[in-house]
């Protein structure tokens, strides 16, 4: 029987190369994120990829009652949610004492309770299919700090324990969740990190990506898409069966520091 996979955050960036993979491995794919006038073209770029149907879901994931509503729209459709990536993020820069409360609200509702939402409707679907797995897309940030990213980093510390505590909880279903951090990738996201930062520390765009973003990185490498994409995949299959609770770096050697 077909899996069915929700990735939230994919209509671009590294949740779109999440849905492309799972696609061409023959998965239904629900699509998430903004409404753009681009959606359809990228609905179909999907769908041309895999077998599975693709459906698209424009969900704002701070809002819990639109998260319950595709919750459901997915189980009226499918039956089941097999798989959830819980990806979607936004980020805002800014030293502590002028951080906006309405940017801090907004990156917790996103970046941390979206994942719990998604996550406590999917459960009893995964628990009846006696079958599920749970990738939350967390960050380097998840495992260390850096400075002016109060609200993005307290909310990825926050899914790195909200991934443990699912794991134990699901451990005899046959449930798992991980939660995979990754260094800085080259993603629209990221693009406006680089001009926030510039402005924050009164420096250029390149010494932000030399020295502030890949100078944490002893690769210098940016963090490719596909890398994270082939790590979700594996988390989905059979030889990951035992692997869960764990929070896996993929930061070019970042928090080896």
């Amino acid at each position: 029987m077909t899996k069915v996979a929700l990735v939230t955050g994919s209509t671009s960036g590294i949740g779109l190369g999440i849905a492309k993979k799972l696609a061409s491995e023959g998965y239904h794919i629900i699509l998430n994120g903004l409404n753009t006038p681009d959606v359809a073209n990228v609905v179909k770029e999907v769908d041309d990829l895999g077998t599975g149907e693709v459906l698209f879901s424009d969900a704002d994931m701070s809002n819990p009652g639109q998260i319950e509503n595709m919750m459901h729209m997915i189980e009226n459709k499918f039956g089941k949610v097999d798989v959830v990536v819980n990806n979607a993020g936004i980020q805002f820069v800014s030293p502590i004492e002028d951080f906006p409360v309405e940017k801090w609200d907004k990156i917790i509702a996103i970046n941390l309770s979206s994942a719990f939402h998604t996550i406590r409707l999917a459960i009893p679907m995964m628990k009846k299919a006696g079958w599920g797995r749970i990738i939350n897309i967390a960050s380097a940030h998840a495992l260390v700090a850096s400075p002016f990213k109060s609200a993005y980093v307290a909310a990825k510390h926050g899914i790195a324990g909200l991934t443990k505590t699912v794991a134990l909880e699901a451990a005899e279903h046959n449930i798992t969740c991980n939660a995979i951090c990754p260094g800085y990738v080259h993603t629209p996201l990221v693009d406006g990190q680089i001009e926030a930062t510039a402005k924050a520390r009164g420096i250029t765009r390149e010494q932000v990506i030399k020295d502030v973003m890949l100078g944490e990185q002893p690769t210098k490498q940016f963090v490719k898409v596909e890398e994270i994409a082939d790590l979700v995949s594996f988390l989905c299959s059979d030889s990951a069966t035992s692997m869960t609770g764990t929070c896996l770096p993929l930061d070019g050697g970042w928090t080896a520091h």
